[in-house]
């Protein structure tokens, strides 16, 4: 087992230059398209390939493995300039960064992270995280994927669900049962290739949001996969996954950041070019108070988030402060997309503009890497 490599970035900084180049490319290839994407339910390959040439899939990679070797206060930072445009793509960006390389990066050996992480941190191969099962979902030490000893290796049986990039994926990271007698502690993480024999994916289709991300459910037939691909200590698999999600955590608030923000851009447009009684929608008190809220809340969720990422980036304690940015990051985004939405009127509840996408795209954020109730119950358990 190699030792963990230390979340602290390798650079100072927190890639400003790349944020202003994810903003560009953004505003060229993202949002002119980000409306068909989810009218089709298509993951975008083409987008996510360029993204993984400028650098958007190896952000927290070292960059001894090809990445940019930058720390979890820049991958938020890219990660909401994608969201404001689309939740879908981000939410890739977030989860390949986070949880699929994140996991390897962490726990993973040197021969493992020297295989895996290079072309994960071009995007040449895409990263799923396996942990949720059908049975299980906030329960997570409830599943009942097993791997079995085999020989030289592992057996694998059992079905994930809610597997984001688990149709274009190339390398997953498999959190399998190998004590049945032990909850937590009988969990152990493996890599399974996604041309693994008896390996077999799903796509998932009629997502209310998200619908340009890849979500499947993956199934394992007595897939064999070698001791060499066990990922960290025999038993360790959940409390790793509890470190990632940690991480992971930052990066979906920042996601719901980015829609926040997006939700409040276009209801400012809006405001200023809609007009209802002779004047511009932006002169009513009302609608004035209802954007000063929105501008509001966002302020807070931005410095919860930088917050977060800083204490993570400093090697501090963080897991308090990631959970609180988590709830209150998500429930900003859904507020200040439900009053985007109220604001365009009829429009609103209309695919031609936006507002309804990020509606739609912000509940998932109250839901994944840990609902709200799990993150209040987080908190509160840190408190007491």
């Amino acid at each position: 087992m190699a030792p963990e490599i230390s979340e602290a970035s390798e650079e100072s900084g927190v890639g400003r230059e790349l944020r202003r180049t994810i903003r560009a490319f953004c505003e060229e290839h993202v949002r002119p398209h980000a409306r068909d994407w989810s009218r089709r339910e298509q993951f975008p390959v083409e987008t996510v390939r360029a993204l993984g040439e400028l650098g958007a899939l190896g952000v927290r990679t070292p960059q001894r493995y090809g990445g940019a070797g930058m720390d979890l206060g820049a991958l938020a930072e890219v990660v909401e300039e994608i969201a404001r445009h689309d939740g879908g793509l981000a939410l890739t960006v977030a989860s390949h960064n986070g949880l699929a390389s994140g996991h390897i990066r962490l726990f993973g050996s040197e021969a493992q992270r020297a295989r895996y992480l290079p072309n994960l941190a071009t995007g040449e191969w895409l990263g799923a995280w396996a942990l949720t099962e059908p049975g299980s979902g906030s329960d997570a030490a409830a599943l009942v994927t097993r791997a079995v000893r085999d020989g030289d290796g592992w057996m694998l049986d059992g079905t994930k669900n809610f597997i984001t990039q688990g149709t274009h994926g190339r390398v997953f990271v498999v959190m399998a049962r190998t004590e049945p007698h032990d909850k937590q502690g009988g969990i152990t993480a493996f890599v399974v290739e996604g041309d693994a024999e008896g390996f077999s994916r799903r796509p998932m289709h009629g997502k209310y949001g998200m619908r340009s991300s890849d979500t499947a459910e993956l199934v394992f037939e007595n897939v064999w996969v070698p001791d060499e691909q066990r990922l960290g200590e025999i038993g360790r698999g959940y409390f790793d996954a509890l470190r990632v999600l940690e991480s992971g955590r930052v990066t979906i608030a920042a996601l719901a950041l980015g829609l926040a923000r997006g939700a409040l851009a276009e209801s400012l447009r809006y405001a200023t070019e809609r007009r209802a009684f002779g004047r511009a929608l932006a002169e009513f008190q009302g609608l004035q108070f209802m954007l000063a809220q929105m501008a509001t809340r966002i302020h807070a969720s931005s410095l919860m988030v930088a917050h977060a990422a800083k204490l993570a980036d400093d090697g501090l304690p963080f897991a308090q402060q990631a959970s609180m940015a988590k709830l209150y990051a998500s429930e900003t985004a859904t507020y200040c997309a439900d009053r985007a939405l109220q604001l365009h009127g009829g429009y609103g509840y209309t695919d031609e503009f936006p507002v309804e996408r990020y509606l739609r795209d912000a509940k998932l954020c109250e839901i994944g890497e840990g609902t709200s109730e799990i993150q209040r119950m987080l908190i509160a358990r840190s408190l007491l």
